[in-house]
C-alpha cells in the first residue's frame, strides 16, 4: 500500500452546492422556533464545516441570541427535516468536475476514494444520492462516527484509517477554512475549492482552485509526491 494514494471529499460545498439549502432551512428554523427574523446566509459563515450545532450557534451569536443546548438540539433536528424536504423537492446536482474526478480516481488501481463530512449520515447520504455519487464502495465517515468535528482532524484521520493509508498519502478536498485546517492537522495534503470561501481564506491549502474541473488525478498524485 506504500504506493497507493487517497482522495477524500468533503460533502457540503464540495460535492454539491448545499450551503444555499442549509442556510435557507436554518433561516426558517430561526423564524419558526425562535421568532428571530432577518437572519441571512452570511450569519452562518463561522459555522461552515463544523457540524449542525455550531452552524446554528454561529448565526445565533451574530444575531445576539442566547440558545440553550436543548434549543440548539431542537433547531438542528428541525433544520435537518427542512433540508431533506427542500432536497426532496429540488434535487441538487454535483458541482462541476466532481463526478469526473471521482470516476477517474476509482478507475485507477492505486487511488482509494473516501468521503469525510461533519454532517450526519442521513443528511449527507441524501446529498450523495441527489448528486448521483457512487459512494457505496468508498470509505465514508460522517459526524455521527466521530467525537470531534472540524477543525479537529479526527474526521480525516478516521477516513485515512478506513482507506488503509497514512494521512500523508491522502489529499482532502475542502471548501471551508476549518476543513482545510482539519485536513492539514491530520497530515493530509489539501485542495481547496472556492465554492464557499475566498481564496484568501483558503490560503492554507496546498492548492486552491475555482472548480474541481481544474483538477485531475495527475495533480493529486503530484501533491502527494
Amino acid at each position: 500500500m506504500d504506493k497507493a494514494y487517497g482522495l477524500i471529499f468533503d460533502v457540503d460545498g464540495v460535492i454539491a452546492d448545499t450551503e444555499r439549502v442549509n442556510a435557507n432551512a436554518s433561516i426558517k428554523v430561526f423564524a419558526d422556533l425562535f421568532g428571530v427574523r432577518g437572519v441571512i446566509r452570511s450569519d452562518f459563515e463561522a459555522g461552515l464545516g463544523r457540524g449542525a450545532a455550531e452552524y446554528i450557534r454561529s448565526a445565533a451569536r451574530v444575531n445576539g441570541v442566547e440558545l440553550s443546548d436543548e434549543q440548539v438540539d431542537a433547531a438542528t433536528e428541525a433544520r435537518q427535516e427542512k433540508f431533506l424536504a427542500i432536497l426532496n423537492a429540488e434535487p441538487l446536482p454535483a458541482l462541476p468536475g466532481v463526478l469526473e474526478l471521482m470516476k477517474s480516481a476509482m478507475a485507477q488501481g492505486d487511488v482509494h476514494v473516501g468521503v469525510a463530512t461533519s454532517s450526519t449520515r442521513e443528511k449527507s447520504e441524501a446529498v450523495l444520492k441527489s448528486a448521483r455519487v457512487p459512494y457505496e464502495p468508498m470509505a465514508y465517515v460522517t459526524g455521527d462516527d466521530v467525537k470531534n468535528k472540524k477543525p479537529d482532524p479526527e474526521l480525516f484521520l478516521t477516513a485515512a484509517e478506513r482507506l488503509g493509508l497514512d494521512p500523508a498519502r491522502c489529499v482532502a478536498i475542502e471548501d471551508a477554512p476549518d476543513g482545510v485546517a482539519a485536513a492539514k492537522a491530520a497530515g493530509c495534503h489539501c485542495i481547496a475549492v472556492t465554492n464557499s470561501a475566498s481564496r484568501a481564506r483558503l490560503a492554507a491549502a496546498d492548492l486552491v482552485v475555482d472548480s474541481l474541473g481544474e483538477v485531475d488525478i495527475q495533480i493529486v498524485k503530484q501533491l502527494i509526491g
